[in-house]
C-alpha cells in the first residue's frame, strides 16, 4: 500500500499526524482545483471541455479547402481585386450631389417630439403591437430566442406602409417617360422572365440552375433551400411579374423547410434567406415571410456561442452546430461574414420585439471598436476565440467588402441616427484612402490589397460595389469632402468600367492588376472568367440614382448587351470562363445572384427613382430592400444602436 511508504504512518493503523493531515488535504484539494479548472483554460478543442459546457456550444471544427472561398463568400465567390479610377476631369463628374436623407438629422430626443408630414409625432410612427396569430407548430420562436422578449410581438403592418415618405413601387411602378429607357427596361425584365422560366422547368427546387446540362445545382454553401427562389421574391414582385412571384411564394410556403440538418454559410444563410424573406415581407405584406424569417433568425444565433461572441462561419440549422472554415488561417472568422448582420439582425429585433438579436450584432461591433487596428485597417480574418486578428491581409474586395458597405448602410437604415457606425465608416474610409487607394500611371483609381503592409496591386470585381458605397455616404461626410467623395466614388466606378471596356467580350474579368505595365486587366488565367456578378452595375445604379450622368445607363446597357451576346444560352444564362477570348466557354452555372442582384440593379438603372426610392430604402448586400427604421424600429432599439 502506498501510505506505508509514508514517514511517521503506522503499518497497522495508518494513521497520520494532524499537521500531515492538514497537509495532505490541502495538497489533494489543489489537485482536484488545478485539474477541473484545467477544462475550462484549455483551448477550445480540449475534448473533456464538452462534458461540461453546454451542448449549444460551438465548438472549432474546421472543414473545406481554400478553394471555397469562392462558393461560400459573398455573391458565391470572394477574391480582392475590383476597383478603377476614372480619367475624365473632374469638371464631367461633378454633376450636384442628390441628397439621400429623409429629413435633417437630429438626436433621438428630439426626434421624440419631432412633428413628422401629417402633423405625427415620431412615436406615432413607432408601430403599435398586439399579440401575434398563432403561426404553424414548426414556425414557433422557442424561448431561447424568446428571452428578454416583450409579450407583445406582432407588427403593424399597414402602420409601417404609412410610416413610408413615397409608396414603394413609385406611382407607375418607376416607369420612366423616355421611350428608349423603358424599351431597355423592359428587355430586362424579359432577361429576368427567360432565366427564371428555365429555372422553374430544369432546377425548380434546387439551389441554382445548371443551363447547359438542364438540371439543378445545389452546392454546400447556402444549404439545400432553394435559394434561387428566395433570391427572386422581391425581384419578381418589383418588376410585376406576379404569376412567377405567386409560385415562388407558394413554393416558399410548402416546401421551405427549415428544420432540416443542412450546413450552410451563416453568411451566405443570412444575407439570402433572411434578407431575402425580410424584403419580401416589407414589400408585400405576406405574415407567412415574417413566420420563416422569425424560425429562420433564431435557428442562427448558436453560432455566436463563442467566447467573444464573434460568430463561426459555418452553421448546421438543425443541430445548431457550428465551425469555422478549413482554409480560414488558425480557424479564423472572417470579417466580411461576421461584419454583414447588422442590417438584418436589427429587423429581425424589430419584428420579434426581441432585442437578442440587435445586442448579437452590437456585441460585435463593441470588439471591434475595442481592438487595435494597423494603420486604422480592418484585417480579414479574426479569431472567435481570442478576438485578436489573426494575420494583416486587408481587402476591400473579397473577405473584407461588405462588411464596409453595412457600416454606412446601418447609419443610413437607422435614418442616421446611429453616430457610432458613421464613426466607423468614415474613419475606415480615410485609413482605406490613405493606404490602399491608389492611381495608375496611366490615371486610373483603384483600392490595392494590404498583407502587412505589403501592397499588392489587384482589384477584385466584388471591389467594384465601393463606387456605389462611396457615393452613398458622400454627402454624409464633413461637409468639405462632399465633392471629394463624389469624385472618388466616379473615379472607381470608372475603373471597373475600363476593365469591362478593355476585353473582348465588354464583361469583366474576376480580378485585375496594376503592375507590369498591366492597368485594369487581369493577367492570370485564374483571374479571368466572369460568374454574372453584379458589383460594377451595382455602382451604375447608385451613381445614376445621385448624379443622374446619362453615362451610368449608358454603360449599363453595354453590360445589358454583353450578357445577352455572351452568356445567354438557349436554358438561361451562364457565366463563362475567359473575358478576353473571341469564342467564349460557358461555366455551366446561372448563379441565385445574377436574378437577386444583377438584374434587379439594371431594372432600377433603368427606372425612375421613385421605384424603391433610397429615402425609404438601403439594399442589403444581396440586394434585397430593407425600410430605413424610421419607419419601423421602436425607441429601445434606436437608442441601442446609436449608443453602444
Amino acid at each position: 500500500m502506498v501510505f506505508r511508504k509514508l514517514p511517521g504512518v503506522s503499518a497497522s493503523g495508518m494513521g497520520l499526524r494532524l499537521s500531515q493531515k492538514f497537509v495532505f488535504l490541502l495538497f489533494l484539494s489543489g489537485l482536484v482545483t488545478l485539474c477541473f479548472g484545467a477544462l475550462f483554460f484549455l483551448p477550445d478543442s480540449v475534448r473533456l471541455k464538452r462534458i461540461f459546457l453546454s451542448k449549444t456550444e460551438s465548438q472549432p471544427v474546421t472543414v473545406g479547402s481554400e478553394n471555397d472561398v469562392r462558393e461560400h463568400l459573398k455573391k458565391g465567390a470572394k477574391d480582392p481585386e475590383h476597383l478603377r479610377g476614372i480619367t475624365s476631369a473632374k469638371g464631367e463628374t461633378s454633376t450636384k450631389l442628390k441628397a439621400l436623407g429623409r429629413k435633417p438629422s437630429v438626436t433621438n430626443e428630439a426626434k421624440t417630439d419631432k412633428k413628422v408630414a401629417g402633423g405625427e409625432a415620431l412615436e406615432d410612427m413607432t408601430l403599435s403591437r398586439s399579440k401575434t396569430d398563432s403561426a404553424s407548430k414548426d414556425e414557433k420562436v422557442t424561448s431561447s430566442s424568446n428571452q428578454g422578449a416583450n409579450t407583445d410581438t406582432s407588427f403593424d403592418y399597414n402602420k409601417f406602409k404609412k410610416c413610408l415618405l413615397k409608396p414603394p413601387l413609385g406611382i407607375e411602378h418607376g416607369k420612366p417617360s423616355d421611350p428608349q429607357t423603358l424599351q431597355r427596361r423592359e428587355k430586362v425584365k424579359e432577361m429576368m422572365k427567360f432565366a427564371w422560366d428555365n429555372y422553374k422547368s430544369f432546377a425548380w427546387g434546387r439551389n441554382e440552375l445548371r443551363p447547359l446540362t438542364r438540371n439543378g445545382h445545389i452546392g454546400n454553401m447556402f444549404g439545400e433551400w432553394g435559394a434561387s427562389i428566395v433570391d427572386s421574391l422581391d425581384t419578381l414582385y418589383i418588376m410585376g411579374l406576379m404569376d412567377e412571384y405567386n409560385d415562388a411564394k407558394e413554393w416558399v410556403e410548402t416546401s421551405l423547410d427549415l428544420n432540416s440538418n443542412g450546413e450552410a454559410s451563416l453568411f451566405e444563410v443570412n444575407i439570402r434567406y433572411v434578407g431575402g424573406l425580410l424584403s419580401a415581407y416589407y414589400l408585400t405584406g405576406e405574415e407567412m415571410f415574417k413566420r420563416k424569417v422569425m424560425v429562420l433568425g433564431e435557428k442562427l444565433l448558436p453560432a455566436f456561442n463563442t467566447p467573444t461572441g464573434i460568430p463561426r462561419g459555418v452553421i448546421n440549422l438543425g443541430s445548431g452546430t457550428s465551425w469555422s472554415w478549413g482554409w480560414a488561417s488558425a480557424g479564423s472568422s472572417i470579417l466580411a461574414e461576421f461584419g454583414t448582420l447588422h442590417l438584418e439582425f436589427v429587423h429581425l429585433s424589430e419584428l420579434s420585439n426581441n432585442d437578442i438579436y440587435t445586442e448579437k450584432v452590437m456585441n460585435i461591433r463593441k470588439l471591434l471598436n475595442k481592438i487595435e487596428k494597423p494603420h486604422g485597417l480592418y484585417p480579414n480574418f479574426l479569431s472567435p476565440v481570442s478576438g485578436n486578428w489573426v494575420q494583416h491581409h486587408v481587402s476591400i474586395g473579397g473577405l473584407g467588402d461588405s462588411f464596409y458597405e453595412y457600416l454606412i448602410k446601418s447609419y443610413l437604415m437607422s435614418d442616421k441616427t446611429d453616430e457610432e457606425a458613421k464613426k466607423m465608416y468614415y474613419s475606415a474610409l480615410e485609413a482605406i484612402e490613405a493606404n490602399l487607394v491608389q492611381k495608375s500611371p496611366g490615371g486610373l483609381t483603384y483600392m490595392a490589397e494590404w498583407r502587412g503592409g505589403i501592397l499588392d496591386h489587384k482589384m477584385g470585381h466584388l471591389a467594384c460595389f465601393s463606387g456605389g458605397m462611396v457615393v452613398i455616404g458622400a454627402d454624409d461626410g464633413a461637409p468639405e469632402k462632399r465633392q471629394h467623395y463624389l469624385d472618388l466614388a466616379a473615379e472607381i466606378t470608372h475603373t471597373c468600367h475600363e476593365s469591362y471596356s478593355r476585353s473582348a467580350t465588354k464583361l469583366g474579368p474576376e480580378a485585375f492588376r496594376f503592375d507590369g505595365g498591366a492597368e485594369a486587366t487581369a493577367t492570370r488565367l485564374s483571374d479571368r472568367y466572369y460568374i454574372l456578378r453584379p458589383e460594377v452595375i451595382e455602382s451604375y445604379m447608385y451613381m445614376w440614382r445621385l448624379t443622374h450622368d446619362p453615362k451610368y445607363r449608358e454603360w449599363g446597357w453595354e453590360a445589358v448587351e454583353a450578357l445577352e451576346q455572351h452568356c445567354r444560352v438557349e436554358a438561361g444564362f451562364s457565366g463563362i470562363r475567359d473575358v478576353y477570348a473571341q469564342t467564349v466557354s460557358h461555366d455551366n452555372m446561372q448563379q441565385s445572384f445574377f436574378l437577386s442582384e444583377t438584374l434587379k440593379y439594371l431594372y432600377l438603372l433603368f427606372s425612375d427613382d421613385d421605384l424603391l426610392p433610397l429615402e425609404d430604402w438601403v439594399f442589403n448586400t444581396e440586394a434585397h430592400p430593407l425600410p430605413v427604421t424610421n419607419t419601423t424600429v421602436s425607441p429601445v432599439i434606436v437608442t441601442q444602436v446609436s449608443v453602444l
